[in-house]
């Protein structure tokens, strides 16, 4: 007799621990593009979460489960057939990377991943059609949207700016898990899978495995952890909570601009970045000081907009002359000499300094923050890059499903 998707799944707690019987009848839980996901499929996914995260789940849990399983599956389908219909095809050995790749972050061989799963009763051509969408999907990703996306010079000088802010602040090492909230849908569906990750982390699943099976970042495939950060590169919301945790521990689920996310502080170090100054000093000597020649350099000054300029500008004050100072740490400075420097932008200057050499002003060539951690133009521009190219394929895969014909059972 056949039974309904419900019924079958229920009997996901019984049988987690044994191998599949041979009588239980396959059944369809969804078709996508007429595209069958069976109750073995989903049964399958459920059973890679369960093993994921190492716990035994209750039956409330299963349901939540179950959904999670659905909705990935479904995803995937989608992924997979937009592959297809690039002629993207994923080879065998790009799977088994990943799998190896899965193994050295769980201290494990491939082999011990696939007589684990085998043990559990999960065929490990269930993990290889997940991370087949996933290869598949980025690749395709990649191909329709690297070119089209351009990250300006501004963007990139703008991040800078804000990581130059915080360079003294503490840097953080996150594992992040996001819960997309599609546009045109209330946060229901997102409330109810963030309410299965806190229950499955409650229960001491590693988070690095629950991210994996749950989260729509990019992060997902390295088990959420983003790294070292500077608060510069940060989301304020992110900042705000990693600020109250202690290293180990876990935020509640908390809103962010297109869904909710949950973070672990793997840890927390001071900063050891320093911020340097390619400075230009501009010198009126106090015995060339009058009330003429003062006039006459506040003038020159006022009219210089970057350093090329300065000589040219100081050629009709009598006395006055540049130095080059080269590169100079904020902390080797005076300190009012470093207050006025440290909002500062290129080509930007402290205004008249009396000093005991006379009438002094520093212009600020360039600035960059060097140190463990301190990410360069480069990573910057990256990370723009990646946070760009995420944001475009959350929106691609929702318009997939929403241009789709799903059929659930």
């Amino acid at each position: 007799m056949k039974r309904s998707l419900t019924a079958f799944l229920a009997l996901v707690t019984t049988l987690f621990g044994g191998a599949v019987h041979a009588q239980q009848v396959e059944g369809i839980a969804a078709l996508v593009n007429d595209y069958p996901i069976t109750t073995i499929d989903v049964r399958n996914r459920m059973r890679l979460i369960i093993v994921s995260s190492g716990v035994q789940p209750s039956e409330q849990d299963l349901l939540r489960i179950q959904q999670e399983a659905l909705r990935s599956l479904i995803e995937e389908t989608l992924q997979i057939q937009a592959a297809l219909e690039y002629d993207v095809e994923v080879e065998p050995a790009e799977i088994d990377a990943a799998i190896a790749n899965i193994a050295v972050q769980n201290n494990a061989d491939p082999s011990q991943i696939a007589n684990e799963l085998a043990a559990s009763g999960v065929d490990i051509s269930t993990l290889r059609r997940q991370l087949e969408a996933e290869i598949a999907w980025q690749i395709i990703v990649s191909g329709v949207y690297s070119n089209r996306i351009r990250i300006s010079n501004e963007q990139i000088e703008a991040t800078l700016e804000r990581v130059a802010a915080t360079a003294a602040q503490p840097q953080y090492r996150i594992a992040e898990i996001f819960i997309e909230i599609p546009l045109s849908a209330d946060d229901s569906q997102a409330q109810q899978r963030a309410i299965a990750v806190m229950t499955q982390l409650s229960q001491g699943a590693p988070f690095q495995s629950v991210a994996q099976q749950f989260s729509d970042a990019p992060s997902a495939a390295n088990g959420g952890d983003i790294g070292w950060m500077l608060e510069g590169q940060m989301r304020p919301e992110v900042v705000q909570i990693a600020r109250i945790l202690q290293p180990g521990q876990l935020s509640r689920p908390f809103r962010v601009p297109g869904g909710l996310m949950i973070i672990a502080l793997i840890d927390r170090r001071e900063s050891s970045a320093t911020l340097q100054y390619q400075l230009i000093q501009a010198t009126l000597p106090a015995s060339r000081i009058n009330d003429e020649s003062r006039e006459d350099f506040a003038d020159a000054v006022s009219r210089i907009r970057s350093c090329a300029g300065i000589d040219a500008a100081l050629a009709g004050v009598d006395g006055a002359f540049s130095s080059n100072l080269g590169d100079v740490s904020h902390d080797a400075l005076q300190a009012d000499i470093a207050d006025r420097l440290s909002s500062l932008g290129e080509g930007e200057n402290t205004g008249l300094l009396d000093t005991s050499a006379g009438l002094q002003v520093y212009f600020v060539c360039d600035r960059t923050i060097g140190g463990p951690g301190v990410p360069s133009p480069d990573d910057i521009e990256r990370q723009l890059r990646n946070q760009q190219l995420s944001l475009l394929a959350r929106q691609w895969l929702r318009n997939l499903r929403r241009d789709a014909t799903i059929e659930i059972r």
